[in-house]
């Protein structure tokens, strides 16, 4: 299996769209196993059935969008206490515009993101500079579509930043059929797992979660 999941939110559209394109790119290497989901959507079972998952989301003041960041405590944190998130892959995109041309606090919440699943033991693919659409949409880490111009005014996502999302996933999809389920094997589980409980507590519910 090599099932790679493509979550995402979206308010005005442009981060669907660079979601979309995220999916082709993906879907291209590895057919049906792309999944496309919002985040709202995205329960604990998605990601432990996904060897991948790319996080998608819109700029909010200087950081990812709360409805991600939900989503990110309540499904990779909660499989991390259980230490099912080691050796899977991470990869982020974001969409937002912005004053002036430095794009708004893209790194602090790409960064955000990558962060969280580096905590959770994944293995984390970054935008190569070489990659197609970069000189427009790349940050170091993954590709954002500016969708605002230097004013704030809406200008939405362009066919250059697009390609720059199909490139990502395209390229995390390849990451992911290279290394197989190879990197749970090289990254043993090894972390002892707390109480349910415990993780019940961690995750805000008031009885255990189902596994």
């Amino acid at each position: 299996m090599n099932k790679i999941l493509i979550i995402y939110c979206s308010t005005y559209g442009n981060t669907e769209r660079m979601a979309r394109a995220v999916h082709e790119g993906a879907a291209s290497i590895v057919g049906d196993l792309a999944e496309l989901k919002l985040a709202e959507q995205t329960s604990c079972d998605h990601v432990r059935d996904a060897d991948s998952v790319i996080a998608g989301t819109p700029i909010r003041h200087r950081s990812m969008d709360s409805r991600m960041k939900r989503r990110i405590e309540t499904t990779l944190e909660i499989l991390w206490l259980r230490d099912e998130m080691v050796g899977k892959i991470g990869g982020v995109f974001s969409c937002g515009g912005g004053y002036g041309s430095q794009g708004a606090g893209v790194e602090i919440a790409q960064i955000g993101i990558l962060s969280a699943m580096a905590a959770c033991g994944m293995i984390l693919v970054p935008f190569p500079k070489n990659a197609e659409g970069a000189g427009v949409a790349g940050s170091h880490w993954g590709p954002n579509g500016r969708s605002g111009g230097l004013e704030m005014q809406p200008v939405g996502v362009t066919d250059l930043m697009l390609s720059a999302a199909r490139s990502h996933g395209a390229n995390i999809a390849r990451v992911t059929v290279l290394l197989a389920g190879r990197g749970c094997e090289a990254l043993p589980g090894f972390q002892t797992v707390p109480s349910p409980e415990l993780v019940a507590a961690f995750s805000g519910q008031s009885a255990p979660i189902p596994k």
